[in-house]
């Protein structure tokens, strides 16, 4: 059965000042972008991508990370362009995780479904961390970032797809959970998350589902909160060490703002079944695309 999804996924939308704002500046961004894109193909289409991936993040609570930077791998040489190398995809896929989980947030929160003290605990946490990881990531062979984004594909898609029967599917108010564990996990997911250029959640996600047993609408509503402030660090550790083409990152913010609101919204129309089952199977698509890559560029496959 369907869980409830309450009265403010059918409530019109307001236009407070703080939307009128952010609509006011994407808009501003959108025709300077844009306008500086247009002799630029590749950028054009990271604003399609970037809204494609957002989407996603706001549909099922990923930071879109998880389906952007296969995307980004991937879909240029397909469109005849030039290829990205691995360290400028995750250094400019964290400046579009960071704009799409603030968008993305702000939609779950009107839903009722952030919980405060999850995002309070884990996002100073994984601040620190996440700065950390970020800037080691410099440190390491590009194939090293590859392998560690697949492994953690892998085992999100495995907690998503094999246990998601055992977490709860339902609570009234907000959840109760070990602090001690919660900070843990902050500290691990937001190394991860840095050191890879994502926001975390896609990992995030299923460690909140299964090992701290948050129920599914609040773990994707607060996920996106937390990856919200703690993906500011991780782009600030690419920043200092020269992993962020800056006119591609603006083309995919472009492109996710609106993306993760018109995903968060469908979020709110949607049980949390469903939304489990599209992130495992989103999650083990990519995890199997990229293990089959890195198979070729070490002449094991």
């Amino acid at each position: 059965m369907s869980e409830p999804v309450g009265d403010a996924a059918r409530l019109p939308l307001r236009l407070t000042p703080f939307r009128l704002i952010l609509a006011g500046t994407w808009l501003a961004g959108t025709i300077a972008v844009v306008a500086i894109a247009r002799a630029d193909p590749l950028a054009m289409l990271l604003i399609g991508l970037g809204f494609a991936a957002a989407f996603l993040s706001g549909l099922v609570g990923v930071g879109g990370a998880v389906v952007l930077i296969p995307m980004l791998l991937y879909v240029p040489p397909l469109a005849g362009l030039a290829t990205i190398g691995i360290k400028t995809i995750t250094g400019t896929t964290i400046a579009q995780v960071t704009a799409a989980s603030i968008s993305a947030a702000t939609g779950h929160r009107a839903g009722g479904h952030v919980d405060r003290r999850l995002v309070t605990i884990l996002g100073p946490t994984m601040i620190a961390a996440s700065f950390v990881g970020a800037y080691a990531s410099a440190f390491f062979d590009p194939i090293v970032l590859e392998a560690v984004f697949a492994g953690l594909a892998v085992f999100a898609a495995a907690m998503m797809l094999g246990l998601r029967n055992r977490a709860p599917a339902h609570v009234d108010g907000p959840p109760a959970f070990d602090t001690r564990l919660a900070l843990a996990i902050g500290v691990v997911v937001g190394t991860l998350a840095g050191f890879i250029g994502a926001g975390g959640a896609f990992f995030l996600a299923p460690v909140l589902l299964h090992v701290l047993r948050i129920p599914m609408r609040y773990v994707i509503g607060s996920t996106v909160g937390i990856v919200a402030i703690s993906s500011g660090a991780g782009l600030l550790g690419k920043a200092l060490t020269d992993q962020v083409d800056w006119l591609l990152a603006a083309a995919l913010v472009v492109g996710a703002l609106p993306g993760a609101r018109v995903g968060a919204v469908v979020s709110r129309r949607t049980s949390p079944h469903r939304l489990g089952v599209v992130l495992g199977l989103v999650i083990l698509a990519v995890a199997i695309r990229m293990w089959l890559d890195i198979g070729h560029q070490v002449g094991v496959l």
